[in-house]
């Protein structure tokens, strides 16, 4: 029905608009509570696609993956805190990287031990399917986009694992926040100590209170500036570098760079812009990312694939043991393991929710470790797709 690209861009800016208000309604909201927001940016365009709204295919959707996919990477690490995660705890950061770690080496594992599963029609695109996972698992959508990408994966594919992603992650998250009703007893049994929670709170608020200030129309085009400008250098600077084997592409680099780029301005004043609002313009094209490969997404080639749901789980349970036995081998509390684990498996989206199911309060440690999350996904995602793809000369 819809062709114009303004005007799929306009349905799909709709639909992420009339999401977001549903969310801070006091009944209907309730329902992100138990299904992520981030689960209907993905199904509701998959389904306007399906039936016809707007098209499959669409120039505008190259464009987003061009061009905002890393204006979005650059607004999105350009306020991560190095020093103030570091200073969260060191068992914050030891589980978070923990998390990081058991991502890059489960996904190989669980694909040598149960990659015979997968169709064998599918060929390399199972590597590159799981390579473009690792990024959601590390960092977050754009990760997962821009590996994807980056290692050459089909837009049929992405959309397959997509639903991977959603199948697999959701089920550990809704174990997460069980694991938040029941954190004090769970502590008192391994004898955690409490009180780092409280010094951390007190550190998150303080960074928050320093940054915040109102949006204002300078620092709005300074934002846009160093979002499309950065980007911008790096697509040329991307024409001038060689391309490694099948996973440094010219997209990678791009990503590479635009990722330095603004871990680099976190150390600069630039890094105040965060608080006229740099996330939240980074997050509008990172939903308008996810709503993109939702629209991309053709529901009969999903069903066709369960071996890949089960070496997703394989891999998340791996992940999810091994992030617990630290937890429990360092008699920190839940609340590191958890948020330092959905930092990584769901990113700055859902991290967040996860944290402040344990206290309110605690919401923006989530937020940080999150746009950590962000930094590391780029660059242990191409790791882990290495890994992936000797896996797959290995078991062919």
């Amino acid at each position: 029905m819809i062709q114009h690209p303004m005007g799929i861009l306009a349905v799909l800016l709709g639909v992420l608009a009339v999401l977001f208000t549903l969310d801070k309604h006091p009944v209907l909201g309730k329902i992100f509570k138990v299904i992520p927001l981030l689960v209907f940016a993905y199904f509701v365009p998959t389904i306007l696609s399906n039936t016809g709204v707007i098209p499959l295919q669409s120039p505008l959707y190259q464009f987003i993956m061009d061009w905002l996919l890393p204006s979005s990477l650059i607004l999105l690490t350009l306020s991560v805190d190095v020093r103030a995660i570091l200073k969260l705890g060191r068992n914050t950061v030891i589980l978070f990287l923990v998390g990081t770690a058991t991502i890059v080496i489960g996904g190989p594992l669980a694909y040598l031990l149960f990659g015979w599963l997968a169709p064998a029609d599918l060929g390399v695109e199972v590597w590159k399917g799981l390579a473009a996972l690792s990024g959601s698992w590390i960092g977050g959508g754009a990760n997962f986009i821009a590996i994807g990408r980056s290692v050459g994966a089909q837009e049929s594919t992405l959309g397959m694992m997509v639903v991977v992603d959603v199948a697999v992650a959701n089920v550990w998250m809704a174990a997460l926040l069980f694991f938040a009703g029941r954190d004090k007893s769970m502590d008192q049994k391994i004898g955690a100590n409490r009180t780092a929670i409280d010094a951390v709170r007190e550190k998150v608020e303080k960074f928050h209170e320093e940054v915040g200030k109102p949006t204002n129309l300078p620092d709005l085009l300074l934002i846009a500036t160093l979002a499309l400008g950065g980007t911008a250098v790096g697509q040329a600077l991307s024409q001038l570098l060689p391309e490694v084997g099948n996973i440094i592409s010219s997209f990678t680099w791009v990503v590479i760079f635009v990722t330095t780029l603004g871990l680099i301005i976190s150390f600069t004043p630039l890094r105040n812009l965060e608080g006229s609002g740099a996330s939240s313009v980074g997050s509008v094209f990172l939903y308008l990312l996810v709503a993109t490969i939702g629209a991309k997404a053709e529901f009969a080639r999903v069903v066709e694939v369960p071996g890949m749901v089960v070496i997703g789980a394989v891999w998340l349970s791996f992940h999810a043991t091994l992030i617990l036995l630290t937890r429990w081998k360092l008699r920190s509390p839940i609340f590191f393991a958890a948020v330092g684990s959905q930092a990584n498996v769901g990113g700055a989206a859902s991290a967040p929710i996860v944290a402040s199911a344990f206290h309110p309060a605690l919401a923006p440690v989530g937020v940080l470790l999150g746009i950590g999350g962000y930094v590391l996904g780029t660059y242990a995602g191409l790791v882990c797709a290495f890994l992936l793809e000797q896996v797959f000369y290995i078991i062919h």
